[in-house]
């Protein structure tokens, strides 16, 4: 797992995820330097191909099955920007690679959710963004929420009370599931009582990328306790 500096939740969530595979699997991360999330230059920059290329490396060196971004940058750079750097660090490793959007969108079809309500932590300017590239990509967005927040360090001081308040608020009647946008956001510590509550699944960025990476490693065993998408046969 690649994951931004400043991000406090990847590691220990994903090592809870996985962590009823025993032997099976083990995680491993490195990091690229990323503080502040905003659309302006000096914060784009901070997702230069570049600096992941030579974290992918570094990962490499170590002889992952996978590599993953465990970030989700390409929610508002565009889904275009992921697929290319996905195709590059590929290239440069030999290894599998995927982005925490791709696996957001790849979970939604999996689930069949074509109808979504969409909950970040981020400014209005960034989850609109994300409005725009997840509707672009076919999944229609019913109901939205964000904290604005911008200082990424500050996404995983968010308690799990507001997250579950986040969450359940666009919970709208017409959604077919809740996506959540933010590895930095502990949304996978409380996708199952939001999924009792709400009677929908939730897709969580950080969630999706574990599930995404156990298949490409060909390891499809269910994981309970963080939702339908890790507990089912996806």
């Amino acid at each position: 797992m690649i994951t931004p500096s400043s991000n406090t939740v990847v590691e220990p969530l994903t090592v809870r995820i996985f962590a009823p595979l025993g032997d099976a699997v083990t995680a491993h991360f490195t990091r690229i330097r990323v503080t502040r999330i905003a659309l302006d230059d000096d914060s784009l920059d901070q997702f230069d191909d570049a600096r992941m290329v030579e974290a992918a490396r570094l990962l490499a060196d170590a002889g992952m099955d996978v590599i993953a971004w465990n970030g989700t940058s390409g929610s508002w750079k565009g889904l275009a920007a992921d697929r290319a750097l996905v195709a590059r660090l590929q290239a440069e490793t030999g290894v599998p690679v995927t982005t925490s959007t791709l696996d957001v969108l790849e979970a939604c079809r999996a689930l069949g959710v074509t109808r979504c309500g969409l909950a970040t932590p981020y400014l209005a300017e960034i989850h609109e963004a994300i409005a725009r590239t997840y509707g672009g990509a076919g999944l229609r967005i019913v109901a939205s929420a964000h904290l604005g927040i911008t200082v990424n360090r500050e996404f995983a001081d968010v308690t799990p009370a507001r997250i579950t308040a986040l969450l359940r608020g666009v919970a709208a009647p017409e959604a077919d599931a809740i996506v959540t946008v933010c590895t930095n956001l502990a949304s996978a510590a409380v996708i199952d009582d939001v999924e009792r509550d709400t009677g929908r699944p939730v897709v969580d960025s950080l969630a999706a990328t574990a599930w995404r990476t156990l298949r490409l490693a060909g390891i499809p065993t269910p994981v309970p306790g963080f939702g339908r998408l890790l507990a089912g046969d996806y």
